[in-house]
């Protein structure tokens, strides 16, 4: 369906003002191509402009990306750097777009999504481009009636919240009702130089059973853990429905063009390591089986260090860290013989640029240069974070 024309103006560090039309009127590209035109940091030499290190880490050497050589724990020049979140509410022109754009829509509209983390890439320098897109919509062609709604975050207005409402849920059979994520891999696949990896990505089966539970986000995830406790065999069949989808849905992606994919496991934090191995670790594992087998998958849950030996057994060649423990620490818990991704706490982004750089830097330091580490923060960038402050990061990983 042909989506009306509308525009959002954004103007450039320079105070020229300009638009992007969004529809079927066409995208006219700004700043050298590209929604985000890249905006240098007023006090270094932006990372991409640096003239020691080829862009994206991609060499004649090696003839392949950095991230990827990492992700198999092979020797790299330096440490890849991306970040969760990195195409997010802290850039004022991601704002601008967002303005004239819902969210679901512009998730929906590959070329535009693409432009989005293109941009974003190019104007931080980062190592590789997660697509843009979410964790949830894998859940409407399941049946669940998602709503993102304003101010309120994503709402499923048909949670699933008794046995009788497990099997209403629909099996995912065919996933071309999600196409349009494989175009957005492929829209940003092809606009991107080949040092910048794609990453895809899903949710990892119990964070979307939570969803689907809760009806939306929760503290406690009380709704979740009743079904979980109560009516086990029930529990079993939605996890064991999710997890099929999610795997199809993950090798949907590696065929359209990604070349890496993260599992975000981002409420599991909230089990014992015992109910985790009782309730999701089978799932988890089903989930990622498929993908492992083609391309390295990024498993990444917060919340709860206690469970990183166990998200190791449910699979990942790379093991995401969040802030809580001390990588060296985390590391020696998953093994040395996994890669591992992290783990800054985002917080750090709003203090000062010393403070960002000096934080940046232990992290480093912990990692001891061992083959396998992509930096990255515990979590996703905060919407308060200071731009100058994601490129003192950057510049800072780069310069090692």
């Amino acid at each position: 369906m042909e989506m009306p024309e509308r525009k959002a103006a954004m103007r450039n560090p320079g105070g020229e003002r300009l638009s992007i039309v969004v529809g079927g009127g066409g995208l006219p590209m700004p700043l050298g191509g590209h929604i985000l035109g890249p905006m240098p940091h007023p006090h270094h030499t932006p990372p991409e402009a640096a003239p020691a290190r080829p862009a994206g880490g991609l060499t004649a050497r090696s003839g392949e990306p950095l991230l990827l050589r990492a992700c198999r724990r092979e020797p790299v020049e330096r440490t890849p750097v991306w970040l969760m979140r990195q195409a997010g509410r802290y850039l004022p022109e991601y704002r601008a777009v967002r303005d004239a754009v819902g969210f679901m829509e512009l998730c929906k509209t590959p070329r535009l999504a693409a432009e989005v983390m293109i941009a974003t890439v190019q104007r931080l320098g980062v190592d590789a481009a997660i697509i843009f897109s979410d964790l949830l919509p894998l859940l409407e062609p399941m049946g669940l009636d998602l709503e993102f709604a304003q101010g309120e975050g994503p709402v499923i207005h048909n949670p699933v919240r008794a046995p009788a409402d497990v099997d209403r849920v629909l099996e995912l059979t065919d996933v071309d009702r999600l196409g349009f994520v494989m175009d957005v891999v492929r829209a940003t696949r092809a606009g991107l130089d080949e040092s910048i990896p794609v990453i895809g990505f899903a949710g990892a089966p119990f964070t979307l059973a939570g969803y689907c539970i809760e009806g939306g986000t929760s503290k406690a995830w009380l709704h979740t853990k009743s079904l979980m406790y109560r009516h086990e065999s029930a529990w079993h069949d939605l996890m064991g429905k999710i997890a099929r989808a999610v795997s199809r849905y993950l090798v949907a992606q590696i065929e359209a063009g990604a070349q890496v994919v993260q599992v975000f496991d981002s409420w599991v934090g909230c089990l014992s390591p015992h109910d985790y191995r009782r309730y999701v670790l089978d799932h988890s594992r089903a989930a990622i089986a498929a993908a492992a087998q083609r391309v390295p998958v990024i498993h990444f849950a917060t919340g709860n260090p206690a469970l990183l030996p166990l998200l190791r057994e449910a699979g990942g060649s790379v093991i995401g860290i969040d802030w809580r423990i001390d990588l060296d620490r985390a590391w020696e818990m998953v093994g040395h013989d996994r890669a591992v991704q992290g783990n800054l706490d985002p917080a750090v982004l709003l203090a000062d640029r010393d403070t960002v750089r000096r934080c940046t830097r232990e992290v480093l330091q912990r990692a001891a240069g061992r083959p396998g580490h992509i930096f990255n923060l515990g979590h996703g960038i905060l919407p308060q974070t200071p731009v100058e402050n994601v490129l003192e990061l950057v510049a800072a990983v780069k310069e090692g």
